[in-house]
């Protein structure tokens, strides 16, 4: 099964952090991502820049209406995205709970619809071809 994991982090916390413990922790938790690709649990990730740097898109009234930053106010924000395969939530659970970045901030593991991806691809080779 595929499971989206998105990792939430406190952006002042981070940013507070000297530049060699931000190093140190994402060396980290890049040699657990190596251990999961190891194991072919790794699918892949994103690392997302600061909520400043994004917009937040809304429907109201009929039209599209785009703001700055994040949906709602909160101290943690999503600062990356992982895609894992695993057995099943239980076992993503395991694997996710030794990641280093769970210090940091929580993560959401969420199992990946599998039935809409699969109309994503038909949708993807059909325009392809």
């Amino acid at each position: 099964m595929k499971f989206v994991c998105l990792g939430y982090c406190e952006a002042s916390a981070w940013e507070h952090l000297p530049e060699s413990e931000q190093t140190a922790m994402m060396e980290e938790c890049f040699a657990y991502d190596d251990e999961l690709r190891r194991g072919g649990h790794f699918l892949g990730g994103e690392a997302l820049q600061s909520v400043e740097n994004g917009v937040t898109l809304r429907h109201r009234d009929g039209r599209t209406v785009v703001t700055d930053g994040p949906f709602v106010e909160t101290k943690e924000q999503l600062g990356g995205i992982l895609f894992l395969e695993a057995n099943d939530l239980n076992h993503a659970i395991q694997l996710m709970s030794k990641h280093p970045g769970v210090k940091f901030g929580p993560f959401e593991i969420r199992p990946a619809d599998e039935n809409i991806n699969q109309l994503i691809a038909e949708r993807n080779a059909a325009q392809a071809s």
